[in-house]
């Protein structure tokens, strides 16, 4: 009956701790987009918000927005009011960091769906503990960070890792739309690493 009694208070404490990581508050910032507008994290209180680490020369990326995926994720939580933006970390002279007409281009070229916020000095990726591209974060309406992590289970550049692969966001944007808790508060984030 001790061991029980020890086992279950193992578990309890557990699952608190597992809480109270999923509830962090998420880091503040301000940022502008690659046509200089601020965004900060602050003015969306109230709103779901996902944040996307990414590099466009980056394979795992590409595979996402060659495919289409990124994008149709991206307009899919927009549509039902989520607020989704991609942050660079990319340093100058580090792959990922391109001037205002070449971030401009390669947009277009993608079909961005999503404002791409600059962060050349690295100080919100290195808050938020940003490792590769894409590394993902969604964040709840009371501003708690409640996933991070891959975007999905299939740690692979290739394109075909697509079909029938878990994907972590739309999962957590699913569960907070139905007012469930999310699944999974973290999973570990693969890709390229950040160009700080």
């Amino acid at each position: 009956m001790h061991k029980a009694k020890m086992w279950l208070g193992i578990v309890a404490v557990m699952l608190l701790g597992f809480g109270a990581r999923a509830e962090k508050q998420a880091p503040g910032f301000e940022l502008p987009d690659v046509q200089g507008k601020t965004y900060k994290l602050a003015d969306n209180l109230g709103k779901i918000v996902v944040l996307e680490w990414t590099n466009y020369d980056c394979p795992f990326v590409k595979k996402f927005y060659t495919a289409g995926a990124m994008q149709e994720l991206q307009r899919e939580a927009v549509a039902r009011g989520v607020v989704w933006l991609s942050i660079c970390s990319s340093a100058p002279g580090k792959q990922g960091h391109f001037e205002r007409d070449e971030w401009l281009r390669r947009m277009q070229s993608a079909k961005v769906a999503v404002p791409v916020l600059l962060d050349p000095d690295g100080k919100v990726g290195r808050a938020y503990g940003a490792k590769t591209t894409p590394h993902m974060f969604v964040i709840d309406a009371e501003g708690r960070l409640v996933y991070q992590g891959g975007i999905d289970d299939q740690p692979s550049a290739r394109a075909q890792s697509l079909e029938g692969a878990r994907n972590y966001v739309r999962e957590a944007l699913q569960a907070l739309w139905d007012g469930q808790p999310v699944p999974l508060a973290e999973a570990k984030p693969y890709g390229c690493s950040v160009k700080y």
